[in-house]
């Protein structure tokens, strides 16, 4: 569940969708929350890139684990 808020991250080289979901919620395996959150990355087919494109901002959904809405504030600084 998100928060409805985002955060944004320019892609690096060597970045995956699996190690920017272990970055910014500690779990590989919900990368399709970042994927689903950039919808304009799909091509014309309607398939997602095998790994984000070097220099592109990705927005970054806010995930609330408990069910409770959580404010950007709340997060530890180097997340923000």
């Amino acid at each position: 569940m998100t928060t409805g808020e985002f955060l944004k991250h320019t892609v690096i080289q060597g970045e995956r969708w699996d190690t920017l979901a272990w970055e910014y919620y500690a779990d590989a395996s919900r990368y399709e929350e970042i994927l689903r959150a950039n919808p304009g990355l799909r091509d014309v087919l309607g398939q997602w890139p095998v790994v984000p494109t070097e220099g592109t901002i990705l927005l970054i959904p806010v995930l609330n684990q408990v069910g409770t809405p959580l404010p950007v504030e709340a997060l530890p600084p180097w997340i923000r």
